[in-house]
This record gives C-alpha cells, structure tokens and sequence, in this order.
C-alpha cells in the first residue's frame, strides 16, 4: 500500500457505544477503520467532525497503518472493520483468492498533479525515455506505484525491465533522490510539493497521464462475512462516507481542517497541495481498469472480473 510513516498521527470518534443493535437496527455499532495518514482519506475525518457517523448510529474509531499485508491480516481476523486500501493490493487479495473482501466505498481517484515523478534539480533526465538504466524510487514494489511507472514507461517506449525499481519509504524519498540513491521518484501530495519547495526536485511527469488517466487509486473494504453479517452497519457507514466526501467534494477547507487531525501536513504545505478525486460511489468499469492493468503487467495470472469485489448497499 502507498506507505506514509512519517505523517504519523491519530484520529477518534466519540461518544459512548457498544456493539448490539441500536434505535437505526444496525448489528454492530463500533467500527474501527485502518487508514493511511494521506489526504484521500479526508472523508472520514470529515464524518467524524460533523457527526455522519453518529447520526447513523455507528461509533468511528481510526487506526493510522503502516499498509501492506499486516493491515489486510488485522481485517480479515476482526480487529479492523473497515480498511482503506489502495485497489492494486486489493484487487491482489481477491484475484489470487488469499481473503474475500467487499468494496464498500471509493477513496480517490488520481487527478493531474496529485501524483508526480520527480528528478533531482539539474538531472540530465529530461524526459521519460531518459529513465531508461536508471533507478526509480517506489514506496514499495509491485505495487500502485510500480504499476503506475510500468504504464507510463510503456508509452515511452521502454519496459520495467528498462528500469530499477528501488523501494524507498516516501518521507524519505527526497533526501535518496538528493544523495542519488536514486535517479527518480514517484511521490503522492504533500511530498512531491515538500521535494520541490524544500530540495529543488524537478517534475518529470505526472504519474497518471494518458492511459491510467483518472486511475482510481483506492477504496475502503470490508470482508464478504463482515458485509454478509451486518448488512445494515455497511449501509450505515457507505451514507455516512458519501456525505464526507460530498463535503469533501464541494469545500476543499474542509478538506485541508481535516488534515490536522489525523497528518502532520502543516498549514502551508495543505494550502500548496493539489487534491485528487474524492468519489461517492465505486464504478465497476472504472475498477476493472485496475485489474487489466495488472494482468498486462503480470501482477495477477489471470483476467479478473472485479463485479467480484462489488457491494450493492443494503436498503435504507
């Protein structure tokens, strides 16, 4: 999963609860969410604010992760209900049959400058085709990132094979492209900016251009027993995100408030940063570009239909 330690930070709901039934029916009123520290999950911090979740009935905890395979073990053993992942991981679980999960909710999908590939201020790289024998920091590999670089590279030309894929923690990405530990980078919001204003890294290209254009980056899951037990909880929580990410959506103030809850983005920095996609729905066509991609790249033996992955939301 794209790895944020450095903005490390925690986050809670309030309010007293247990996990029976309430006045709304739903069968479980405490739900714990694992999410990265980044801004596409703004929406949550955002429903806990205003009381989304506590007019549903449901009781929000958040759990800041690490992201990789132990978030996705604490989900399918319960003490996570809801996990934000981004869909290559997800859509990795499902395909290879390793946990049963639902998409419950979309987080964000990539919007042009969210997501950039820089190089070191008076780099002799100058274009993409440049990065051909060079090393290429991803915050891990066969990941989003990597899938996303692969992409790109294959519209210029050269494969991932032409290049080293080097794993480096993203709030350490820019002092390795500084040292030349590595040659080029790929960084999320805030940390290309931090780079930039603090390093002089130089923008490449936008790491979702052309054909993963409008990439959905990653959404919220809960296993197919979680949704199949308590069917009115998801619903609960689904209304709850989309009137997050409706606000989220329409006042991007809010979006930056919500920010110092639960990052250490500071002030200055959320007022440079360029937000991505907030969503209120999951499009199947639109996930199941994430899936082809990964099978064109080997990451996934097979074709996998995400309609798999889909959640219809329970009835109000």
């Amino acid at each position: 999963m794209l790895t944020a330690t450095a903005l490390l930070a925690a986050g809670c709901g309030g309010g007293d609860s247990d996990s029976s039934a309430n006045a709304g029916g739903i069968e479980k009123a405490d739900l714990v969410v694992g999410m990265l520290p980044l801004p596409e999950v703004a929406p949550i911090q955002i429903a806990i604010d205003k009381g989304y979740f506590k007019a549903e009935g449901l009781n929000v905890k958040i759990q800041i992760i690490q992201g990789g395979a132990t978030a996705m073990a604490d989900l399918t053993k319960g003490s996570l209900q809801v996990l934000h992942s981004n869909y290559v991981s997800a859509v990795t679980v499902a395909a290879k049959n390793l946990a049963k999960v639902k998409v419950v909710g979309e987080a964000y999908t990539a919007k042009p400058n969210n997501f950039a590939i820089m190089v070191k201020k008076g780099s002799p790289i100058a274009k993409v085709a440049d990065l051909k024998g060079k090393k290429v920091g991803v915050n891990t590999r066969a990941n989003v990132a990597e899938l996303s670089v692969s992409a790109l590279l294959k519209t210029h030309g050269l494969k991932p094979g032409d290049v080293n894929f080097v794993e480096q923690p993203f709030p350490q990405m820019a002092g390795a492209l500084e040292s030349g530990l590595i040659e080029a980078a790929f960084l999320p919001e805030p940390f290309h900016q931090t780079a930039a204003t603090q390093n002089g890294a130089v923008l490449l290209s936008d790491a979702f251009t052309g054909p993963t254009a409008d990439f959905p980056i990653a959404g919220y899951l809960v296993t197919e027993q979680f949704a199949k037990d308590n069917p009115k909880t998801v619903a609960a929580f689904q209304r709850a995100l989309i009137k997050g990410a409706e606000l989220a959506i329409s006042n991007s103030a809010e979006v930056k408030a919500a920010l110092g809850k639960y990052t250490k983005i500071d002030p200055a920095t959320a007022d440079l940063m360029v937000l991505g996609g907030f969503s209120t729905s999951v499009n199947e066509t639109r996930l199941q570009r994430v899936a082809d991609l990964m099978l064109e790249f080997g990451y996934i033996p097979q074709k996998f239909e995400v309609k798999q992955m889909m959640l219809t939301p329970a009835a109000s």
